[in-house]
């Protein structure tokens, strides 16, 4: 059990680097307040997948801490 855990930590690791950023905390630091052009991005292809395995991968780690 202990080692799934530790797949999927490894796993949910690299998926979340893989997203790609919205840059909506950027323009904050730099002054620039206008993320309106973020603000109706919709997620298409492999950002719809990889944001769907995050979620899948987060409740698999959940589901797995509980039980261990």
């Amino acid at each position: 059990m202990n080692i799934a855990l530790m797949i999927v930590s490894v796993l949910i690791i690299i998926v979340v680097l893989l997203q790609s950023g919205k840059d909506e905390g950027a323009g904050f630091l730099t002054g620039n307040t206008n993320s309106d052009l973020f603000k109706n991005r919709k997620e298409r292809g492999a950002e719809l997948f990889i944001s769907r395995l995050t979620v899948v991968l987060g409740v698999a780690f959940f589901a797995l801490a509980v039980i261990i």
